[in-house]
């Protein structure tokens, strides 16, 4: 339970992080390795292309985050 909060905290702060600042990698990367097309179409007043680079920055980190703490979690049990 602890690891699915530190995952969303992680993904929230990195989510709006990359909101204020988009050149955050790899969302931008991984978006343009996927071929779509970039637009400007507002989803929730944000652009569409932006939104799912922060979508992807807050998942890639997120699970970096619970990974680690996961391994710090097993390792403090022994």
């Amino acid at each position: 339970m602890r690891g699915a909060l530190v995952f969303l905290i992680v993904f929230v702060v990195f989510l709006v992080a990359t909101l204020g600042y988009s050149e955050i990698p790899p969302g931008k990367a991984l978006y343009h390795l996927l071929g779509i097309p970039e637009t400007d179409y507002p989803v929730l007043g944000v652009p569409a292309t932006l939104l799912v680079e922060a979508i992807f920055n807050g998942v890639i980190y997120g699970v970096i985050a619970w990974l680690v703490f996961t391994i710090v979690m097993k390792s403090r049990e022994k």
